[in-house]
């Protein structure tokens, strides 16, 4: 019987074998990737839009992307699914900004008190030994870096945003999350076994 460290390992090396599998071509590998992995990238969309119908155009242009520059997906680098929710997260913020500010009757940052009953990103990632492990090193980070990490891969916002709410300098802001990312890879590159 699989534990559930167990299934989660299983579970990211099919998803790494079809995503390594859509990179030589493979539509059915691609199918694999969408039915694993819709739910969750859907997900990010709709906190980052807040609109069904712009969160579902951007969900179809993320698969295009994952089509076209599958290619790119390194499984030493990150895991599938950071890798799939940061093209998530980056085509919604590109939607967003095209479609302008007016375009939404709730700022980005009410993006996050939205209800969803699916886990958010972070609580996907917590559910396994890597997610264990990022959480633990996020714990380590200073409290402003930590949160501001949180918040940009996990929240959807931008550099921008975060400096504006932090009341900072845009420079300022991206030094610190620079900062907390490389001590989070020194972290995570620790536990490696």
């Amino acid at each position: 019987m699989l534990n559930r460290t167990d299934e989660g390992i299983a579970g990211r090396e099919a998803l790494t074998a079809s995503l390594l599998a859509v990179a030589a071509g493979d539509q059915a590998a691609l199918r694999q990737v969408y039915d694993r992995t819709a739910a969750k990238l859907f997900g990010i969309c709709l906190r980052i839009l807040d609109d069904r119908q712009e969160a579902e155009d951007v969900l179809q242009d993320v698969y295009l992307t994952i089509w076209n520059k599958a290619d790119g997906f390194d499984p030493g680098r990150a895991s599938p699914i950071t890798w799939l929710a940061t093209i998530a997260r980056n085509r919604a913020i590109d939607r967003r900004r095209a479609l302008g500010p007016r375009a939404f009757s709730r700022p980005l940052e009410d993006a996050e008190e939205r209800a969803d009953d699916r886990p958010d990103a972070l609580d996907l990632l917590t559910q396994g030994d890597e997610a264990q492990a990022l959480s633990d090193c996020l714990g380590t980070l200073d409290e402003r870096a930590g949160e501001a990490i949180r918040a940009a891969f996990f929240g959807g916002l931008t550099y921008e945003e975060l400096s504006l709410r932090a009341e900072m300098p845009l420079g300022t802001m991206k030094s610190l999350i620079r900062r907390g990312l490389i001590r989070l890879k020194g972290c995570l590159e620790a536990r490696q076994p």
